[in-house]
Protein backbone atom coordinates (compact mmCIF):
# COMPACT_ATOMS: atom_id res chain seq x y z
CA UNK A 1 0.00 0.00 0.00
CA UNK A 2 1.52 3.51 -0.98
CA UNK A 3 1.94 5.59 2.26
CA UNK A 4 -0.41 7.64 2.83
CA UNK A 5 0.17 12.03 3.53
CA UNK A 6 -1.98 14.25 5.26
CA UNK A 7 -1.48 17.81 4.68
CA UNK A 8 -2.44 18.29 8.83
CA UNK A 9 0.27 16.00 9.21
CA UNK A 10 2.73 18.50 8.73
CA UNK A 11 1.17 21.13 9.65
CA UNK A 12 0.52 20.49 13.26
CA UNK A 13 4.23 18.80 13.76
CA UNK A 14 5.73 18.80 17.12
CA UNK A 15 8.83 19.45 15.66
CA UNK A 16 7.39 23.16 14.35
CA UNK A 17 6.43 24.30 17.25
CA UNK A 18 9.35 26.33 19.06
CA UNK A 19 10.38 25.69 22.37
CA UNK A 20 8.44 22.15 21.89
CA UNK A 21 9.73 18.59 22.47
CA UNK A 22 7.88 15.52 21.44
CA UNK A 23 7.43 12.69 23.80
CA UNK A 24 9.55 9.56 23.45
CA UNK A 25 6.97 6.63 22.37
CA UNK A 26 8.14 3.44 23.38
CA UNK A 27 6.47 0.00 21.47
CA UNK A 28 6.80 -2.22 24.33
CA UNK A 29 6.67 -6.13 22.25
CA UNK A 30 7.83 -9.20 22.49
CA UNK A 31 6.83 -11.41 19.70
CA UNK A 32 5.34 -14.26 22.34
CA UNK A 33 2.81 -13.77 24.77
CA UNK A 34 3.28 -14.29 28.52
CA UNK A 35 6.70 -12.76 28.68
CA UNK A 36 5.39 -10.42 31.29
CA UNK A 37 5.26 -7.34 28.26
CA UNK A 38 2.32 -5.80 30.01
CA UNK A 39 3.87 -6.22 33.62
CA UNK A 40 6.47 -4.08 32.22
CA UNK A 41 4.86 -1.57 30.70
CA UNK A 42 2.52 -1.03 34.10
CA UNK A 43 5.64 -1.05 36.58
CA UNK A 44 8.03 0.84 34.43
CA UNK A 45 5.23 3.81 34.01
CA UNK A 46 5.21 4.07 37.30
CA UNK A 47 8.52 4.38 38.11
CA UNK A 48 8.80 7.09 35.33
CA UNK A 49 6.65 8.74 37.46
CA UNK A 50 8.46 8.44 40.63
CA UNK A 51 11.49 10.13 38.71
CA UNK A 52 9.10 13.67 37.86
CA UNK A 53 8.44 12.01 33.89
CA UNK A 54 4.98 12.28 32.93
CA UNK A 55 3.95 9.16 31.55
CA UNK A 56 0.77 8.00 29.37
CA UNK A 57 0.17 3.96 28.30
CA UNK A 58 -1.66 3.53 25.01
CA UNK A 59 -3.00 0.00 25.41
CA UNK A 60 -2.64 -1.29 22.11
CA UNK A 61 -3.81 -4.77 22.78
CA UNK A 62 -7.50 -4.41 20.60
CA UNK A 63 -8.25 -8.07 21.62
CA UNK A 64 -7.11 -8.80 25.06
CA UNK A 65 -6.34 -5.39 26.83
CA UNK A 66 -4.89 -5.73 30.59
CA UNK A 67 -3.09 -2.62 32.08
CA UNK A 68 -6.44 -1.81 33.00
CA UNK A 69 -6.68 -5.35 34.98
CA UNK A 70 -3.22 -4.66 36.49
CA UNK A 71 -3.74 -1.34 37.55
CA UNK A 72 -7.18 -1.88 39.41
CA UNK A 73 -8.80 0.39 37.24
CA UNK A 74 -12.74 0.05 35.49
CA UNK A 75 -13.17 2.06 32.09
CA UNK A 76 -16.24 2.87 30.95
CA UNK A 77 -15.10 4.01 27.41
CA UNK A 78 -12.32 3.42 25.69
CA UNK A 79 -10.79 3.70 21.93
CA UNK A 80 -14.07 2.88 20.49
CA UNK A 81 -16.06 5.37 21.29
CA UNK A 82 -13.47 7.82 20.26
CA UNK A 83 -13.57 6.07 16.98
CA UNK A 84 -17.34 6.20 17.20
CA UNK A 85 -17.03 10.06 18.02
CA UNK A 86 -19.12 9.24 21.34
CA UNK A 87 -16.01 10.81 23.11
CA UNK A 88 -12.57 12.27 22.82
CA UNK A 89 -8.95 10.89 24.29
CA UNK A 90 -9.55 13.38 27.00
CA UNK A 91 -12.67 11.77 28.10
CA UNK A 92 -11.29 8.25 28.24
CA UNK A 93 -8.17 8.96 30.01
CA UNK A 94 -7.98 6.94 32.86
CA UNK A 95 -5.39 8.04 36.18
CA UNK A 96 -3.47 5.22 37.47
CA UNK A 97 -1.25 4.42 39.97
CA UNK A 98 0.78 7.75 40.66
CA UNK A 99 -0.78 9.22 38.22
CA UNK A 100 0.24 7.80 35.35
CA UNK A 101 -2.04 8.05 32.22
CA UNK A 102 -3.99 5.36 30.37
CA UNK A 103 -5.91 5.49 27.31
CA UNK A 104 -7.62 1.73 27.63
CA UNK A 105 -7.61 -0.58 24.75
CA UNK A 106 -10.74 -0.85 22.62
CA UNK A 107 -12.13 -4.48 22.25
CA UNK A 108 -14.35 -3.32 19.58
CA UNK A 109 -11.85 -2.51 16.74
CA UNK A 110 -9.73 -6.16 16.00
CA UNK A 111 -7.12 -4.70 13.19
CA UNK A 112 -5.80 -1.32 12.97
CA UNK A 113 -6.63 -1.43 9.16
CA UNK A 114 -10.04 -1.24 10.57
CA UNK A 115 -9.58 2.18 11.32
CA UNK A 116 -10.41 4.62 8.27
CA UNK A 117 -8.65 7.45 7.05
CA UNK A 118 -10.48 9.91 8.50
CA UNK A 119 -10.74 8.24 11.89
CA UNK A 120 -6.92 8.31 11.48
CA UNK A 121 -6.84 11.98 11.10
CA UNK A 122 -9.08 12.93 14.20
CA UNK A 123 -6.92 11.10 16.62
CA UNK A 124 -3.64 12.67 15.35
CA UNK A 125 -5.45 15.65 16.20
CA UNK A 126 -7.07 14.77 19.59
CA UNK A 127 -3.47 13.19 20.63
CA UNK A 128 -1.67 16.60 19.52
CA UNK A 129 -3.68 18.62 22.21
CA UNK A 130 -2.56 16.08 24.30
CA UNK A 131 1.01 15.55 23.29
CA UNK A 132 2.14 18.58 25.83
CA UNK A 133 1.05 16.87 29.15
CA UNK A 134 3.60 13.98 28.45
CA UNK A 135 7.28 12.81 28.18
CA UNK A 136 6.23 9.47 27.54
CA UNK A 137 3.71 7.21 25.57
CA UNK A 138 4.21 3.71 26.69
CA UNK A 139 2.54 1.42 23.82
CA UNK A 140 1.43 -1.82 25.31
CA UNK A 141 1.19 -3.43 22.29
CA UNK A 142 -0.44 -7.06 21.48
CA UNK A 143 1.41 -10.47 21.37
CA UNK A 144 3.04 -11.92 18.24
CA UNK A 145 3.38 -9.82 14.37
CA UNK A 146 0.12 -9.25 13.42
CA UNK A 147 -1.20 -5.97 11.81
CA UNK A 148 -1.74 -4.21 14.97
CA UNK A 149 1.94 -5.15 16.10
CA UNK A 150 3.75 -4.52 12.83
CA UNK A 151 1.62 -0.90 12.65
CA UNK A 152 2.68 0.56 16.79
CA UNK A 153 5.93 -0.76 16.35
CA UNK A 154 6.58 1.13 12.90
CA UNK A 155 5.41 4.54 14.29
CA UNK A 156 7.19 4.37 17.95
CA UNK A 157 10.80 5.58 18.15
CA UNK A 158 11.89 2.93 20.14
CA UNK A 159 10.92 -0.67 19.68
CA UNK A 160 12.00 -2.68 22.81
CA UNK A 161 11.36 -6.06 22.93
CA UNK A 162 10.90 -7.92 25.44
CA UNK A 163 12.33 -11.70 25.75
CA UNK A 164 12.57 -14.70 28.20
CA UNK A 165 14.93 -17.73 27.70
CA UNK A 166 12.69 -19.84 26.58
CA UNK A 167 13.55 -21.16 22.99
CA UNK A 168 10.11 -20.14 22.21
CA UNK A 169 10.15 -16.44 23.16
CA UNK A 170 13.46 -16.46 21.51
CA UNK A 171 12.76 -17.37 18.40
CA UNK A 172 9.25 -15.58 18.28
CA UNK A 173 11.12 -12.29 18.95
CA UNK A 174 13.25 -13.10 16.40
CA UNK A 175 10.67 -13.57 13.77
CA UNK A 176 9.08 -10.24 14.95
CA UNK A 177 12.77 -8.04 14.27
CA UNK A 178 13.07 -10.31 10.94
CA UNK A 179 9.31 -9.25 9.77
CA UNK A 180 9.99 -5.39 10.83
CA UNK A 181 13.63 -5.14 9.42
CA UNK A 182 13.27 -7.17 6.58
CA UNK A 183 9.37 -6.29 5.67
CA UNK A 184 9.64 -2.68 6.92
CA UNK A 185 13.31 -1.71 7.21
CA UNK A 186 13.53 -1.03 10.32
CA UNK A 187 17.42 -1.39 12.04
CA UNK A 188 17.40 -0.52 15.28
CA UNK A 189 15.86 -2.38 18.04
CA UNK A 190 16.21 -2.43 21.95
CA UNK A 191 16.35 -5.77 23.88
CA UNK A 192 14.91 -6.44 27.07
CA UNK A 193 15.56 -9.73 28.84
CA UNK A 194 12.25 -10.88 31.60
CA UNK A 195 12.11 -14.26 33.89
CA UNK A 196 16.05 -14.87 34.32
CA UNK A 197 17.47 -15.84 37.26
CA UNK A 198 20.79 -13.89 36.82
CA UNK A 199 22.06 -11.06 34.71
CA UNK A 200 24.79 -13.43 33.70
CA UNK A 201 21.51 -15.95 32.12
CA UNK A 202 20.44 -12.18 30.79
CA UNK A 203 23.37 -11.76 28.82
CA UNK A 204 23.19 -15.03 27.89
CA UNK A 205 20.14 -15.27 25.88
CA UNK A 206 20.86 -11.44 24.34
CA UNK A 207 24.19 -12.98 23.20
CA UNK A 208 22.23 -16.28 21.53
CA UNK A 209 19.74 -14.14 19.98
CA UNK A 210 22.21 -11.48 18.16
CA UNK A 211 24.49 -14.11 16.97
CA UNK A 212 21.55 -15.13 14.72
CA UNK A 213 20.75 -11.91 13.95
CA UNK A 214 24.39 -10.53 13.08
CA UNK A 215 24.33 -13.35 10.90
CA UNK A 216 21.14 -12.94 8.74
CA UNK A 217 20.06 -9.30 9.72
CA UNK A 218 21.40 -6.50 8.97
CA UNK A 219 20.22 -4.52 12.00
CA UNK A 220 21.31 -3.21 15.55
CA UNK A 221 20.27 -5.01 18.78
CA UNK A 222 21.15 -2.54 22.53
CA UNK A 223 20.99 -4.21 25.41
CA UNK A 224 18.33 -2.39 27.63
CA UNK A 225 18.75 -4.64 30.73
CA UNK A 226 16.62 -7.40 32.78
CA UNK A 227 14.48 -8.51 35.27
CA UNK A 228 15.44 -11.24 37.65
CA UNK A 229 12.53 -14.02 38.35
CA UNK A 230 10.28 -13.03 41.60
CA UNK A 231 7.60 -15.34 42.27
CA UNK A 232 5.93 -11.93 44.07
CA UNK A 233 5.15 -10.77 40.71
CA UNK A 234 1.88 -13.11 40.96
CA UNK A 235 0.97 -11.73 44.14
CA UNK A 236 0.82 -8.07 42.44
CA UNK A 237 -1.01 -8.94 39.80
CA UNK A 238 -3.35 -10.55 41.96
CA UNK A 239 -3.88 -6.75 44.19
CA UNK A 240 -4.37 -5.02 40.89
CA UNK A 241 -0.85 -2.88 41.95
CA UNK A 242 2.49 -2.32 40.81
CA UNK A 243 5.21 -4.92 41.33
CA UNK A 244 7.07 -1.62 42.27
CA UNK A 245 4.94 -0.10 44.74
CA UNK A 246 4.67 -3.27 46.74
CA UNK A 247 7.64 -4.80 46.42
CA UNK A 248 10.36 -1.33 46.03
CA UNK A 249 13.25 -2.85 47.37
CA UNK A 250 13.16 -6.27 45.85
CA UNK A 251 16.17 -6.96 42.92
CA UNK A 252 13.28 -6.89 39.99
CA UNK A 253 12.39 -3.13 40.94
CA UNK A 254 16.33 -2.39 40.97
CA UNK A 255 15.85 -3.78 37.16
CA UNK A 256 13.19 -1.42 36.38
CA UNK A 257 15.07 1.42 38.15
CA UNK A 258 17.83 0.78 35.99
CA UNK A 259 16.11 0.84 32.75
CA UNK A 260 14.55 4.12 33.67
CA UNK A 261 16.96 6.09 34.36
CA UNK A 262 18.84 4.79 31.15
CA UNK A 263 15.58 5.67 29.26
CA UNK A 264 16.06 9.00 31.01
CA UNK A 265 19.82 9.31 29.58
CA UNK A 266 18.35 8.85 26.01
CA UNK A 267 16.45 12.25 26.51
CA UNK A 268 19.02 14.44 24.87
CA UNK A 269 19.65 12.32 21.78
CA UNK A 270 18.25 14.69 19.07
CA UNK A 271 16.97 11.16 17.35
CA UNK A 272 14.78 10.69 19.86
CA UNK A 273 13.27 14.03 20.41
CA UNK A 274 12.75 14.75 16.15
CA UNK A 275 11.63 11.61 15.23
CA UNK A 276 7.55 13.12 15.45
CA UNK A 277 4.82 11.67 17.56
CA UNK A 278 2.80 8.29 17.40
CA UNK A 279 -0.14 9.18 15.89
CA UNK A 280 1.36 11.78 13.32
CA UNK A 281 3.42 8.00 11.76
CA UNK A 282 0.08 6.79 11.60
CA UNK A 283 -0.77 8.27 8.52
CA UNK A 284 1.78 7.76 6.92
CA UNK A 285 3.18 4.28 7.75
CA UNK A 286 2.82 1.44 5.61
CA UNK A 287 -0.26 -1.21 5.88
CA UNK A 288 0.74 -4.16 7.59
Amino acid sequence: MTPVHSPKASSTSSASRPGHKAPHVIAITSGKGGVGKTNLTANLAWQLRQLRRRVMILDADFGLANIDILYGLNPKHNVSHVLSGEKTLSDIILKGPAGVQVLPASSGVSAISDITEGQKVMLLQQMEELEASFDYLLIDTGAGIGGNVIYFSLAAQTILVVVTPEPTSMADAYALIKVLSKEYHQSEFTLMVNDVASEAEALDVFKHLTTVTDRFLNVSVNYLGFLPRDVRMREAVRAQRPFMEMFPKSAASAGIKKVAHQLIAMENDPMKSDLGLLWRNLLVAPAA
